[in-house]
């Protein structure tokens, strides 16, 4: 079992935005789960949030209302801003920044999420990496995989070819930017029981069908001659 992830493609702005709280069917504490309503009360979760409201707007106010269509360059352009103002973002509240003011455009420049040195590590699209040039320099990368459109296959065990020709055959023509995860390759068997265990009931014969549908038009007929005759 294979899984496949297309690039993602992000353009990013820091446009302002407002946030609309809809409380539906009344008191919405009633529905909430008892987990997340302990972390809504709990005080670490407000001064986080405190954090990133003022880390996104230092971030606004260095870098504006500008659009960039390469999210690549909008993560360079926001390390160099937190260095300027000598800030520490953990990674897990920076990645929480960066998706609220990013969307998904099929047409921008994949996200790359790691970058190899040319000659240390050799290209191989099938396994998403990529010869391409950083700052100027021949290089491979990886691209950050678009959750969205990850997706599972099937190999036969005994496919000519392995794992590789199928996907060649199978998934590239449609989705050529997809690739292979290697570290989510599980082989194992599928054991159908429907096809080995099921034992299907005999279908019935035409002349039964024939004898159930006289009958249902008899009785109907009676029924309606009772209506007529009560109503008379």
């Amino acid at each position: 079992m294979k899984t496949k992830s297309p690039p993602k493609n992000n353009k990013t702005n820091f446009k302002r935005s407002e946030s609309v709280w809809a409380e539906e069917n009344g008191d919405t504490a009633k529905t909430l789960p008892e987990k997340k309503k302990k972390k809504l009360l709990d005080s670490k979760t407000w001064e986080r949030d405190g954090r990133l409201v003022e880390t996104a707007m230092k971030l606004r106010e260095a870098l504006g209302e500008r659009l960039f269509e390469d999210h690549n360059i909008f993560r360079e352009q926001v390390d160099i801003a937190l260095n300027n103002f000598g800030m520490k973002v953990s990674a897990s509240d920076l990645k929480l920044i960066l998706k609220a003011v990013s969307w998904r455009v099929e047409t921008a420049p994949p996200v790359i999420a790691k970058v190899h040195k040319s000659g240390k590590t050799k290209a191989n699209p099938m396994y998403g990496m990529y010869e391409a040039v950083v700052d100027g320099k021949p290089a491979i990368v990886e691209y950050e995989a678009d959750t969205d459109l990850r997706d599972t296959e099937q190999a036969p065990l005994l496919e000519e070819g392995g794992i590789e020709a199928f996907i060649r055959r199978e998934v590239l023509p449609y989705t050529p930017d997809a690739w292979i995860k290697k570290d989510s390759a599980k082989i194992g068997y599928e054991i159908s029981f429907t096809r080995h265990f099921y034992k299907p009931q005999p279908l019935r014969t035409l002349e039964e069908i024939r004898a159930d549908i006289l009958a249902i038009e008899k009785e109907a007929e009676g029924l309606l001659d009772d209506l007529l005759k009560g109503g008379a």
